[in-house]
């Protein structure tokens, strides 16, 4: 390793040490990338923050003599901009934090994301390390909540499950951004099979605030927002918001280009690793055995396997998405909640705290995801 790049490995392993981990790989990705979204200098503020948001003057405090406070206000508004570090505002006070990669700096590429960061994030995120790492975080970071038409009033459905009622609690802004995941396959010559709109990220509260602080996204009404989220709902997409009770932000995801659900396909079974209060069922007597479930379906979780043809949900892989359950025309499918329901933590903050609190060792990750592997092989 080079002293160029001692900077960046400190600050990798500084990273790794927060609580979604940044692990080293041994192609080198994961210094290329830091050395795309930091400069030397920047990286050496970052060392002195973390997860938990700090103001300007203490992170100063930390980074002095070496840097002066203007300096460091400087560096971390640069940060900022490339979407390297997050920011909030608290009390009126500019706060700072370190972001994981996902979810955290590959989707705040959200202006102009160059093909080399996306050729590098794509790499980094290939790997056995950031696989292990990635998927030992407990709870998840994420979520999957069931669409608006196939929530009815026996599902006595709490507000954190319900996408509507997330947007009207809301107070705003809202933005709606293009998705970066799309935006990367597009590169590739790979487009959507499932939608040909870019405009399907929505984002709300302080998530919105920041992300219109770099002027890379569109500021929608309320209703703007509920109209989006009726066309990526009718289009099949799956609702993936943040895994707290007030999420600021709202992925609508596809098998096809979608990060998320790309590693729900690859687990043999994904509800081990996500959370989601719901799943499918289907009735076998109405069931046509049409299939149409089985092409709208995101993570191969439905088949037409059943004695007489008919659809059958495998519930080691459903992830109680609803997709399958309108566009059925015998009205075989249905969703049904879970008995047990996953509450997600009230706030990103707290989130982050329960994941530090179950954070794994690199055994245990290893452990993990060499079981995740032998199961795909039966």
């Amino acid at each position: 390793m080079s002293n160029g790049d001692d900077i960046y490995r400190l600050l990798q392993q500084h990273l790794d040490r927060q609580a979604v981990g940044f692990p080293a790989v041994g192609s080198g990705a994961d210094i290329r990338l830091l050395r795309r979204l930091f400069t030397p200098e920047e990286a050496g503020i970052a060392l002195h923050m973390s997860y938990r948001p700090a103001p300007t003057a203490v992170i100063a405090d930390k980074s002095a003599p070496d840097v002066s406070e203007g300096q460091t206000s400087s560096l971390l508004n640069s940060m900022f901009n490339k979407g390297a570090i997050g920011w909030k505002k608290k009390d009126g006070i500019d706060h700072w934090h370190v972001m994981p990669l996902v979810v955290g700096m590959y989707e705040a590429q959200d202006g102009d994301p160059s093909t080399a960061f996306l050729e590098d994030a794509d790499a980094y995120m290939k790997t056995m390390g950031f696989a292990k790492s990635f998927l030992s975080v407990k709870p998840s970071q994420m979520r999957t909540i069931p669409i608006n038409k196939v929530i009815t009033a026996e599902h006595r459905v709490a507000g954190y499950d319900h996408i509507r009622a997330i947007v009207a609690s809301s107070p705003g802004p809202f933005v709606v951004l293009k998705c970066i995941c799309r935006e990367s396959k597009a590169l590739r010559n790979t487009p959507c099979a499932k939608t040909s709109r870019q405009e399907t990220c929505l984002v709300m509260g302080d998530m919105a605030a920041m992300v219109l602080r770099r002027k890379h996204c569109r500021e929608v009404s309320r209703d703007e927002v509920l109209a989006i989220l009726q066309m990526n709902e009718d289009d099949g997409l799956v609702l993936q918001p943040a895994n707290y009770e007030r999420p600021e932000f709202v992925c609508s995801c596809c098998g096809c280009c979608c990060g998320m659900l790309s590693f729900q396909k690859f687990l043999p079974r994904p509800v081990d690793f996500w959370t989601s209060n719901f799943q499918a069922e289907v009735d076998a007597d109405r069931c046509s055995g049409c299939g149409a479930c089985v092409d709208r379906c995101q993570v191969n979780a439905v088949s037409l396997t059943g004695p007489s043809g008919e659809a059958r949900i495998n519930v080691n892989r459903c992830i109680g998405c609803g997709v399958c359950v309108p566009t059925c025309p015998s009205e075989a499918m249905r969703l049904k909640k879970k008995e047990a329901e996953a509450v997600p933590p009230a706030t990103e903050e707290d989130l982050h705290e329960e994941i530090m609190r179950n954070k794994k060792g690199a055994a245990d990750q290893l452990k993990m995801l060499l079981k995740a592997g032998a199961k795909m092989k039966q």
